[in-house]
């Protein structure tokens, strides 16, 4: 078996993986043809992460342009300990204020420990409402995943 194959996660990792990881750096191509990358929250709905961002931002700008990017999850501190996904895809721009209402719910639910379907509290709601129509929904559908757990490697390369 390669050290390749050694390494890979399996979809059940992955999924443990993005449950437990807070920030997916994504990567857009700018207008000079440079790579422009970003960190965001994120969810996982229907198998693919989620997000939501301002809709004049740059990395918006970027993905009116060409919606694809590249999407980043990592951890580890040493080289036996790196774990990450990598994964290129095309991206489903939502601009429905409704549907970016509910995103941007998902993203705060999450990170503030609730679980999907926990009571949405009042003062987020209102909160949420205000930001919803600046803000515009990215789904990230992958058409290429790396993946990579070095910890599988018991400490030898």
């Amino acid at each position: 078996m390669s050290r390749r194959d050694q390494i890979r996660m399996t979809n059940d990792e992955i999924q443990a993986f993005f449950d437990v990881q807070k920030v997916i750096n994504v990567a857009t191509i700018g207008p000079n043809g440079r790579p422009h990358v970003a960190p965001l929250w994120y969810f996982v709905q229907d198998g693919n992460l989620q997000t939501w961002t301002y809709g004049s931002s740059q990395k918006m700008a970027n993905l009116r342009r060409l919606p694809e990017a590249t999407v980043l999850i990592e951890d580890g501190e040493s080289y036996e300990t790196l774990r990450g996904v990598s994964l290129e895809a095309d991206v489903e721009i939502i601009e429905d204020t409704e549907v970016v209402t509910q995103m941007g719910i998902a993203l705060m639910q999450r990170y503030a420990g609730a679980k999907p379907g926990d009571p949405v509290p009042d003062e987020l709601a209102a909160f949420i409402g205000k930001q919803a129509p600046k803000r515009v929904g990215l789904v990230f559908k992958p058409t290429k995943t790396v993946t990579w757990d070095h910890r599988k490697l018991g400490g030898t390369y």
